[in-house]
């Protein structure tokens, strides 16, 4: 079966779970910005976790297969299709997700995955290297992609993702983080500070705009890892949230790492929307990740019934 982009949407890229275990050669992880949205989304349509879909920047492409399709959205409310529901698109049809409502992205996972070429373990695009997915490059009209052979599922139409699964997204939006190497060199009441997002943001780093941090010792600092995540504190004082396309090390101080769970929340963020920091411990982030595996291990074996 084939995909054809009828219209590409704002920036709609293929992704998968990145490419991991590169970092220490310079390759940076990429990854879908919210890799359980893609999970769950795969996970609906019976595809393997990791299968490449689509990642859809606020307004989605519009699409048409050349045969019957099953796919899925997660994210937040979409203009044009019910988030967290499999749904059934008949061969030849206009189908589009419309525009993301409540947020900045979505996820679409097709049935059989999209059969983008293998490039350094991944499907998934890296916009500034100019690789993976589709050419290395975000979909445009007149694109045709092939999807691979899908597992049948007759009742799809009739279940969908409990909402409960997913992670809610609060106003101005909190980050729980794990206190970084230099916190310890900004004000102790760092945490109080409400930024808000810069339209200089991308997949790799959002960058936040308001009351700059100031910093206690000037030295400069060898280059270390980093991660998405780490949330780094350039000279100007305004912190810079690492995404899925972070580099693999930075010589800025770093003031905290947003934990696991929190992760998906960078991918919804976009330019105006409010952020704070909320510090935890470590051992309260690894019990958050271990509840997020304990649920996410439930619902990866309930929905395997379907697709047997």
């Amino acid at each position: 079966m084939e995909m054809k982009v009828l219209r590409g949407g704002l920036l709609t890229t293929v992704q998968d779970l990145g490419r991991p275990g590169l970092r220490a050669i310079g390759v940076p992880a990429g990854g879908a910005m919210d890799a359980l949205a893609l999970r769950l989304a795969n996970l609906l349509v019976g595809n393997p976790e990791n299968a490449a879909g689509l990642e859809i920047t606020q307004t989605g492409p519009a699409l048409e297969f050349s045969a019957d399709a099953l796919v899925a959205v997660i994210g937040p409310r979409m203009e044009s299709a019910e988030a967290g529901k499999p749904i059934r698109v008949q061969r030849g049809e206009r189908w589009s997700p419309g525009r993301v409502l409540g947020g900045c992205r979505a996820w679409l996972a097709i049935a059989g995955g999209l059969e983008v070429p293998v490039v350094l373990g991944g499907r998934g695009t890296d916009l500034r290297a100019g690789w993976g997915g589709w050419q290395g490059r975000a979909l445009t009209a007149g694109d045709v992609v092939p999807v691979g052979q899908s597992r049948h599922c007759p009742d799809s139409e009739h279940w969908w993702l409990d909402t409960r699964w997913l992670p809610e997204m609060e106003k101005p939006a909190v980050l729980r983080v794990v206190p970084g190497a230099q916190a310890d060199e900004f004000a102790p009441d760092w945490h109080e500070t409400e930024f808000g997002v810069s339209p200089q943001s991308d997949r790799m780093g959002i960058r936040l705009q308001g009351q700059p941090l100031r910093r206690r010792v000037p030295d400069d600092l060898p280059s270390s890892a980093v991660v998405p995540g780490t949330v780094q504190v350039p000279p100007a004082g305004l912190p810079i949230l690492l995404g899925a396309d972070a580099q693999t090390i930075g010589g800025y101080p770093q003031l905290a790492h947003v934990i696991t769970v929190d992760l998906p929340k960078l991918a919804q963020l976009a330019p105006g929307d409010r952020v704070r920091f909320a510090p935890v411990t470590l051992a309260e982030a690894q019990r958050r990740r271990h509840e997020r595996q304990h649920w996410l291990g439930i619902l990866r074996q309930g929905l395997a019934e379907k697709f047997r």
